[in-house]
């Protein structure tokens, strides 16, 4: 153990008081719920909320954080050292393979003495079967602690603006090789190779989701993926991307076109652009969140395209894990949204217009909210690349 301790928080994300303050925070929304502790579920939040990461969140973990007291960290044994070197945490209890981590989460709340838990039950890694487990084998009162955290990791620190920023940073270069890479006789294959290759070299860490290269009709299919597409003359392509930095995303999509543009295509793409630029200039401190999507979907509208959009215009960006790059489950930029926008924010915008099944054109970005507009993250040209 004692060799141990000295890889606490070696590769921690941020020092200790940027946790220290998310906690208190938590523990203030936790007291108005009358739940002795919150117990975080899903990788995110914990992520969030202790600095934990792992390429092994698929397996159980729990982070238990007492109204008094200092969290405790629940995961299975081979994680251990893991979440020494990557959290501040002093109490990291385990299970080991073959145990029932309901079993132990409900023995760790015995031994910390509680009666009354806040119980995060929208983690995407718990099943239904699992989370019945668990609440059979908490014997205490059990309250619903969902959507505890996430008002909370809306409105971005400093810190976490500057990942986000690096993120966005390696996204351009990942996107600006891909661009570079399109032409007649490439793959699809060749190209997410290049964008991924950019990325990485740039800085990026491990991706929340792959990238999005589609050719021809296939770029027509919304998330479609590479897959060994050989580009031709008359082929437009959709490129988009997310990067990481400290598990802090950053995303940017783009349109290419291998030869003639099409005129409806490129009517498209021009409106695509305006909706982009019309929603971008509502985006300040005090609009609602539906006001960027109300004011892309008139541009839309007014185009006759209503039909080729079909979706919000935008979605929260900051930390992931797979199997999504973005935090639209915390705020999207769409009808009906009313909460306010305040400076620190952060959202990815892909404008985007379809004839689908045939081809997408479009462009996006990553903007933080300021304190009197957006500072969108890329200088990546947004008209479309004609190759």
């Amino acid at each position: 153990m004692t060799g141990l301790r000295a890889l606490q928080g070696r590769d921690a994300v941020f020092p200790p008081d940027e946790f220290a303050d998310r906690q208190a925070r938590l523990r203030a929304r936790l007291a108005q719920s009358g739940a002795q502790a919150l117990i975080l579920l899903g990788p995110e939040n914990i992520f969030w909320a202790c600095g934990r990461q792992t390429a092994g969140y698929f397996a159980f973990q729990a982070l238990v954080i007492p109204a008094r007291g200092e969290p405790v960290l629940l995961l299975r044994t081979l994680e251990h050292t893991g979440a020494v070197n990557s959290t501040w945490l002093d109490d990291i209890r385990t299970y080991g393979d073959g145990q029932d981590p309901a079993q132990a989460l409900g023995q760790l709340v015995a031994d910390l003495g509680l009666a009354c838990v806040a119980l995060e039950r929208a983690g995407w890694f718990v099943s239904a079967v699992q989370m019945a487990a668990l609440e059979a084998a908490l014997a205490v009162t059990i309250v619903d602690g969902s959507g505890m955290v996430e008002p909370l990791r809306a409105v971005k620190s400093t810190r976490e603006l500057a990942a986000i920023r690096r993120a966005a940073g390696y996204a351009q270069a990942g996107l600006e090789a891909g661009i570079m890479a399109c032409g007649v006789g490439v793959s699809e294959n060749d190209i997410a190779a290049a964008m991924m290759a950019a990325a990485i070299r740039a800085g990026s860490e491990a991706m929340a989701m792959e990238p999005l290269v589609s050719s021809g009709p296939r770029s027509g299919v919304p998330h479609a993926t590479w897959r060994r597409r050989v580009l031709q003359p008359g082929d437009g392509v959709f490129l988009e991307l997310a990067a990481s930095h400290d598990r802090y995303h950053a995303a940017l999509m783009r349109s290419v076109w291998v030869g003639d543009v099409p005129q409806e295509a490129a009517r498209m793409m021009d409106v695509a652009q305006k909706a982009l630029e019309a929603a971008l200039a509502v985006i300040k401190p005090g609009n609602r969140c539906a006001d960027p999507h109300n004011a892309a979907l008139a541009v839309i509208d007014a185009a006759g395209q209503g039909d080729a959009f079909r979706k919000r215009i935008g979605y929260s960006m900051g930390a992931a894990f797979a199997p999504d790059w973005g935090e639209g489950a915390i705020l999207s930029l769409f009808s009906d949204q009313d909460r306010l926008l305040e400076p620190g924010m952060v959202f990815h915008l892909p404008a985007t217009l379809r004839s689908f099944g045939a081809y997408t054109v479009g462009a996006s970005e990553t903007v933080i909210v300021t304190e009197t507009g957006c500072e969108p993250l890329s200088d990546l040209p947004r008209a479309m690349t004609i190759c």
